[in-house]
Order: C-alpha cells, then sequence, then structure tokens
C-alpha cells in the first residue's frame, strides 16, 4: 500500500507542477501586456486593462468547453476508447471554432457598449476600443489554446501545454515591446502593437499544440450526438458556476467599494498576493480531475479515492505553507506592491483573514477537480451558488451597508463562503453519489 500511494503521489505531483506552471504563465502575458505599455501612462494602462477584462468575461463563458474536454478525454482516455478519444477531439476543436466565431461578433458588436455601461471615460474608451476590437479578433488563439491544453491534459499530458505556454510567452516578450514603442525597423503601433503581439505569439502555440496532437485527432464522418452531448452535460454547469461566481465577485466588490479607496486598494493588492497561493491549488485540481476521470473511466473507483486524497493532501500542504507566510509576513509581502502605510495596515489585515482561508480553499479546489472528473459538474455549481449567493454576498451586504460595521467582517464572510463550500464538497464526495454517474456510454 506505502508503494502504491507513493506512486499516486509522484504521478500527482507530475501533472500537477506543469500545471501549475501554466497557470503562471497564463497570468504572465497579461501582467506583461500592462507592464510594457506602462511608458505610455495611466490612460494606456486603464485601457489594456479594461480590454482585458472584457476578454476574461467572454472566456469565463466558455469555460465549461475546457473543462468538458478534460473530464471526457481523461475518462474515455481511461477506459482505452483510443478511437472515441480521437473523434472526441475533433468534435471538441469544432466546438471551440464555433464558440470562437460567436464571440469574435459578439465582441465586436458589444464592446464599446460594455465599456460605457462599465463607467470608462471617454479617452480611456478612445484607446481601448482599437485594442479590444483586435483581442477579439484573435479570441479564437485564446479558446483554442485552452481546449487544445486541456485535451493534452486529460490524456495525462500536462508538459507539453507548459512548453507551449513558454514559447507563446516568450514569442509575446520579444515582439510585443518592439511593435509597441517602435524599435528594430518596427513601426510604433502602441497598444495595438501589443494586441498584435498576442495574436502571433498565441497563433504560433496553437500551431504547436496541433502539430504535438496530430496522432491524437481523427476523422468523424458523422457528427457524434453522445460526445456532443457528455460534453454539454459536463460543460453547461461549469460555465454556469462561473458566471454565478463572477456575479457575486462584481456585488461582494461593490460593497468593499462602498469603505473608500484606501480599502479598495488593499482588497485589490491583498487579492494579487493571495493569487499566488491558487497556483498550486489550481494544479493539484486538474491533477486530481484528469486522475480521477481515467481512473473512472478504467473503473478503478479505490484509486480514484486514493487520487483524490493525494492530492488534496498536497494541495493543503502547500496552501498552508503560503497561509503561514500571509498570517506572518504579511507586510514584507504587501511593501513590494505599494508603499503606503494606511494601504498596508489594512492589507495586513486582509492577508491575515486569507490566510485563514489557505486550507479550506485548498480542500474545495481539489475536491471540485475531483468531482469534475467524475463529471459531477452540477453539484459543484450548486455548492458555489450556496457559498457566495447564499452565504458571501447576503452577509457582506448586511456587515457593510446594512450595519456600517467594519470592513473585517465584510472579509470575513469569505472565510464563511468558502468554509460551506468545502463543507458541502466533502459531504458530496463522502456520498459517493458520483460514482453512479455516466459521462459517456
Amino acid at each position: 500500500m506505502a508503494s502504491r500511494i507513493a506512486q499516486i503521489r509522484k504521478s500527482v505531483l507530475t501533472l500537477a507542477l506543469p500545471v501549475t506552471v501554466s497557470s503562471l504563465l497564463q497570468r504572465t502575458e497579461g501582467i506583461a501586456a500592462v507592464f510594457l505599455v506602462g511608458g505610455l501612462g495611466a490612460t494606456s494602462i486603464a485601457a489594456v486593462g479594461l480590454g482585458q477584462l472584457l476578454a476574461f468575461m467572454s472566456t469565463t463563458l466558455v469555460s465549461g468547453l475546457s473543462v468538458g474536454a478534460n473530464v471526457l478525454i481523461a475518462q474515455l482516455w481511461g477506459a482505452r476508447r483510443t478511437k472515441d478519444v480521437g473523434e472526441a477531439a475533433t468534435h471538441l476543436l469544432g466546438l471551440a471554432a464555433l464558440v470562437s466565431c460567436g464571440l469574435v461578433l459578439l465582441g465586436l458588436s458589444l464592446n464599446r457598449l460594455t465599456m460605457e455601461l462599465l463607467g470608462a471615460e471617454q479617452d480611456v474608451i478612445a484607446l481601448a476600443l482599437p485594442y479590444s476590437n483586435l483581442i477579439f479578433l484573435v479570441i479564437p488563439c485564446t479558446i483554442f489554446l485552452q481546449v487544445l491544453s486541456s485535451i493534452m491534459q486529460g490524456t495525462g499530458d500536462t508538459k507539453t501545454p507548459m512548453y507551449a505556454l513558454i514559447g507563446v510567452n516568450l514569442i509575446y516578450l520579444t515582439i510585443a515591446y518592439p511593435l509597441v514603442y517602435g524599435l528594430w525597423g518596427f513601426p510604433a503601433w502602441g497598444l495595438t502593437g501589443a494586441a498584435v503581439a498576442t495574436g502571433l505569439a498565441e497563433g504560433t502555440g496553437v500551431l504547436y499544440l496541433l502539430w504535438a496532437n496530430r496522432r491524437v485527432f481523427k476523422r468523424s464522418l458523422v457528427i457524434r450526438r453522445d460526445l456532443m452531448r457528455s460534453t454539454w452535460q459536463i460543460g453547461a454547469p461549469v460555465s454556469g458556476e462561473r458566471i454565478f461566481q463572477q456575479a457575486g465577485i462584481i456585488i461582494y466588490t461593490k460593497v468593499v467599494l462602498l469603505y473608500g479607496t484606501v480599502t479598495y486598494a488593499a482588497h485589490q493588492v491583498g487579492l494579487s498576493i493571495e493569487s499566488l497561493s491558487f497556483l498550486p491549488g489550481y494544479g493539484f485540481a486538474i491533477a486530481a480531475a484528469t486522475m480521477v476521470g481515467q481512473s473512472i473511466g478504467a473503473g478503478k473507483y479505490v484509486r480514484a479515492k486514493l487520487e483524490n486524497w493525494e492530492a488534496n493532501r498536497l494541495a493543503s500542504t502547500a496552501m498552508a505553507a503560503m497561509g503561514v507566510l500571509f498570517f506572518f509576513f504579511p507586510y514584507i509581502l504587501l511593501r513590494a506592491f505599494t508603499h503606503d502605510e494606511a494601504v498596508i495596515e489594512l492589507g495586513t489585515v486582509f492577508l491575515r483573514i486569507v490566510a485563514v482561508l489557505q486550507v479550506p480553499l485548498a480542500l474545495t479546489m481539489v475536491l471540485a477537480g475531483s468531482l469534475r472528473g467524475a463529471g459531477d459538474t452540477r453539484f459543484i455549481m450548486l455548492a458555489t451558488t450556496i457559498g457566495m449567493w447564499g452565504v458571501r454576498v447576503p452577509l457582506a451586504i448586511t456587515a457593510g451597508p446594512w450595519l456600517a460595521m467594519d470592513v473585517l467582517y465584510v472579509w470575513s464572510a469569505m472565510i464563511a463562503d468558502w468554509t460551506v463550500r468545502m463543507a458541502l464538497l466533502l459531504w458530496r464526495y463522502r456520498s459517493e453519489q458520483w460514482k453512479t454517474i455516466r459521462v459517456f456510454r
């Protein structure tokens, strides 16, 4: 048994570490874009941030497709149905193409209106609109990167997507700077140059992953409705979950804004620092989804439970270590982002609150990953909705606008939210109802 657990631990780490690096690299491209246009002024920074926000909101709507790809491919791979894996991969690419076209049209049609509804000033919109239009024109590359990565992760290959993202970032950093500022004979395109660099870099990444996946895809002369139905059953609740989550965060952020600019700044800086702890959690969650999905596909339910347990243990250890760092050294972390003592003072309170959150957050992320691997995405959507809209938002509104309590209580609503989600997912997992779910026939 000890050797078996050691083998599972090695497999979890082998899958999780590349996903963690990939997650960091996905964030790096966006951060680099803001950094590169920093020399053009605050308006340009705001414009890039606004364009990225709209793109992020759009890709959130189709997050279910990439999760559906991961789970479906993992279970088919575990069942050794290689022909179905190839046909499923081909169908998933077709769906990605259709969704991409829809998002391009939607983004180009609603860009300006959305910016105005968000309250952006006209000078920011004037800069952001051309940049955002170009980002939406190349958003198919972003979606294809996500779906192709998920397909490969479903087969247990998390290293190739990592290599692709390393290449994407290197290409972006190489060509974005000269395109933005007009160096080495390139025209000075400003924000447009940053968008063009994104398209070229991500397009190259897509071509690499298509080449790397060339032996996986198989032609399908007919539309496999069973595969399409499975993707919908897995993916639709994931998209719903993300929409409910983002909508709740918007309301929660509005409550924090009532406490003033300094409080909001502390909140944002604290979130930026806390997001570092999400990287290992996300990595272990994807590892759990892939391994549990493959084991269930192969009918190895005992192994699936061992994989979930090991992923939870490793994620909790890693994120608990981050929690210790947040609790005992918040000042050092905050000073790296700001020198405003008022922001640092409030940010210290925030980081100590999220330090308490790290273990419940780790368990929630990995349990959700394991349940996704089993195809139980509807319950995860239910748990997210209850945690966000039944706990966090009501508690925040009660503590803030209604009772005018200290922001400490508003931030503490996050602890209640994630604790409830953890309890619900733990109950669901231990009930073993996920064993009865059939992703495919």
